[in-house]
């Protein structure tokens, strides 16, 4: 008999139990319906209050809010979409494309880079090699066994409306333009160049004219984002610093590469005046972004990794102290981007994605 009252009060209590699993079950569906799939933050996220994936397959990155954060743009080589490479697609706020495309918003030629929205919120600017070729360029990935990035010369910068037409261009010199910001204060947009023989930073107003140079050290600046009130610039670097080191460095850039495995980040004022560098972690530093306060710098880096990956975000005030860690994924995280709000991050994972080599967009609302 006590046997059976003891299986009888487990029956009961397992009963209890699944009565309170389902009832948890229930609410945690009416949390994915309402803001998004928790289950795609890890315990230790605690910044992450919601998380959304936005896209479903390809390379989805850099994706950038414009000034009323009502929209995004973000470039992608999903080949499901008919890509060869990458192009710039438009989304509103709260899409989300899971077997649907978004439309695309650049011309469909040649290969795109770094949109990113003018005040107006109806016009961007981008990077594209369209105008040299209108087939997508050869991408190497390796050179010599190193893992490099190819900076095409035949890219300028354009000036697109939400319907894909170009409506203006704002480089023209021979070399490497690419990677345009626009300034949070509606003024100045910084962008990398080759046009003085390396990969320095400059600044023009939105129309083109004005074009200052503001960097002007050996190795590849670039990645360049303003501050919220537009003071301040920061953004990542290679510093070839042996002659062993220079002599690489210039040899792979005579052929149009650069190797982004050794970059540290390097904050300075608008003008590029009181430069200094940031981060001394080693390994790779970049895709920073200011936090909306513009104290902090959030910022991809894999210098806890031994083999190259994992890559987490991380914050690090901009002096150069209390570095915290972010993200606790177990493979890339990158391309962090505040909503001019400060109540989302936009960003770049690998996360979720079935053990393929995608990166897709997701969307976390913020907390602190």
């Amino acid at each position: 008999m006590r046997s059976i009252f003891i299986l009888t009060l487990l029956l009961i209590l397992g009963s209890c139990k699944t009565e309170v699993k389902k009832e948890q079950q229930k609410e945690q569906e009416k949390v994915s319906l309402m803001a998004g799939s928790d289950t795609l933050i890890y315990p230790e996220e605690k910044y992450f209050k919601t998380i959304r994936q936005v896209t479903f397959g390809g390379d989805n990155a850099e994706a950038y809010w414009s000034f009323d954060d009502s929209k995004m743009v973000f470039q992608s080589n999903n080949a499901a979409w008919g890509m060869k490479c990458d192009q710039m697609f438009l989304m509103n706020k709260g899409e989300v494309f899971d077997g649907i495309q978004p439309p695309m918003i650049s011309t469909g030629m040649g290969r795109t880079t770094c949109a990113y929205f003018l005040p107006d919120n109806e016009h961007i600017v981008y990077g594209s090699t369209h105008l040299a070729d209108k087939e997508c360029p050869e991408v190497p990935l390796r050179k010599n066994g190193k893992y490099v990035w190819p900076v095409y010369d035949s890219f300028d910068i354009f000036v697109a409306d939400l319907k894909g037409n170009i409506v203006g261009q704002l480089t023209d010199e021979p070399g490497y333009d690419a990677e345009a910001t626009v300034s949070p204060k509606g003024d100045k947009i910084v962008f990398t160049s080759m046009r003085s023989g390396d990969l320095e930073l400059y600044t023009m107003n939105l129309d083109g004219s004005d074009v200052r140079q503001i960097t002007d050290t050996l190795g590849y600046d670039g990645g360049a984002f303003f501050s919220p009130d537009g003071s301040k610039i920061i953004f990542r670097a290679s510093r070839p610093e042996t002659d062993a080191a220079i002599a690489e460095y210039k040899e792979l850039l005579s052929q149009g590469l650069v190797q982004p495995t050794e970059m540290e980040l390097f904050i300075c004022d608008a003008d590029g005046s009181n430069l200094k560098q940031l981060t001394f972690l080693g390994n790779a530093n970049w895709s920073p972004f200011f936090h909306p306060s513009g104290e902090k710098i959030l910022f991809s880096s894999n210098f806890e990794a031994e083999k190259g990956f994992p890559f987490n975000l991380y914050f690090i005030d901009i002096d150069g102290k209390n570095l915290e860690r972010v993200t606790h994924g177990k493979t890339f995280d990158a391309f962090p981007v505040f909503s001019n709000d400060g109540k989302y991050l936009a960003f770049s994972s690998n996360r979720n994605n079935g053990g393929t080599r995608d990166t897709n967009l997701f969307i976390a609302e913020w907390q602190e």
